[in-house]
């Protein structure tokens, strides 16, 4: 029935061709023939392979391989040139070949949601015009860097994941507009996620996070989920200081941060030892005094208030965002709403 309904889409010059739940086990190899096809639909098949003729699908924008049996994405598709929407949602995807995404330039939609996938290869920092990408319900370990340089995504579904973090360079997705990664092992959220200026929704439920990024309040952000996360509540207790001493590691690192008269010699000395560059490029400043400071010596919250600004989950009535504070003479100089957390 399938090769029937192919020769009939050939003979009528079809634009679209529907074989979705026929039961098919392979792709008849005379789609081939279909040069001007635009839109291909083979959703709730048995598929696991492409013939090497969809590579003549030229003008091919629609591809849905949705509910098959595929264990890897197909290598034929990066001879698709002209495919905007590729739907391989419901496989046993667990790997992506990196050749895969070296032509899809004019891809805007992804869609690879219940799979098994762990890693993206950094080869996706190809898809330059994709404006939206769901991931949900994979076993995504971590997200690389280089996702982050796709300047017109707008949508980012990251659902049901084994994330425990997030890159800081997600700062650079400029049209970001809805991000969603609840139900993952996120602890917190990265303090670039506040340079997002058009994020509008943030869905991070079901996590671990009991602080948020000490600028997330000044996001334009209309939407926020958050529930089922452990966050900090205004309960304040008396505590004891600990000791302030700091390591050697420390006294250096700050010495060479906060001496910007010995910039040029120190900095031209660590380009010889990369290592050291790296260790400092992790510095952090004080909330209160803006000295520069490396290892997380006192973390802070203060609380605020979002109802009015936007939509939030019920049961948070105070949003808890982070204060990084580097020594106690900084902590027992800070405002009245300002709490501490824990001293390392």
């Amino acid at each position: 029935m399938a090769d029937l309904l192919v020769l009939r889409a050939i003979r009528g010059r079809a634009r679209t061709l529907n074989l979705n739940g026929r039961g098919l086990q392979r792709v008849p190899g005379a789609v081939g023939s279909l040069t001007q096809l635009a839109s291909l639909q083979l959703k709730s098949n048995c598929l696991c392979q492409l013939p090497g003729e969809v590579v003549a699908l030229s003008n091919l924008s629609v591809l849905n391989l949705g509910n098959n049996q595929f264990t890897k994405v197909p290598e034929e598709l990066k001879y698709l040139h002209s495919l905007q929407v590729l739907h391989m949602f419901g496989n046993r995807i667990s790997e992506i070949p990196a050749c895969v995404f070296d032509r899809l330039e004019n891809l805007k939609f992804l869609n690879l949601n219940n799979n098994l996938i762990e890693n993206l290869p950094v080869e996706i920092q190809k898809l330059q015009r994709l404006e939206k990408l769901s991931i949900n319900y994979n076993h995504l370990q971590h997200i690389p860097k280089e996702l982050c340089v796709l300047q017109n995504l707008c949508e980012l579904h990251l659902g049901h994941n084994q994330l425990e973090t997030l890159p800081e360079h997600i700062g650079y997705l400029s049209n970001l507009k809805e991000l969603r990664i609840y139900r993952n092992n996120l602890t917190g959220l990265p303090e670039g996620l506040c340079r997002l200026r058009n994020l509008r929704i943030l869905d991070v439920a079901g996590n671990q996070i009991q602080a948020f990024p000490s600028r997330m309040h000044e996001t334009p952000l209309q939407e926020l989920y958050c529930e089922e996360n452990p966050l900090l509540l205004k309960e304040p207790v008396s505590a004891i200081q600990d000791e302030e001493v700091l390591s050697l590691k420390e006294i250096t690192a700050r010495h060479i941060l906060n001496h910007p008269e010995n910039e040029s010699i120190l900095r031209e000395q660590i380009k010889h030892y990369p290592d050291a560059g790296r260790l400092l490029s992790g510095r952090n400043a004080c909330a209160l005094c803006g000295k520069w400071f490396l290892d997380m010596w006192l973390v802070c919250v203060k609380f605020v208030d979002v109802k009015k600004k936007m939509k939030t989950s019920n049961n948070v009535p105070l949003l808890p965002v982070k204060i990084l504070l580097c020594s106690y003479q900084c902590f027992n100089q800070r405002h009245a709403d300002i709490f501490g957390v824990a001293a390392q």
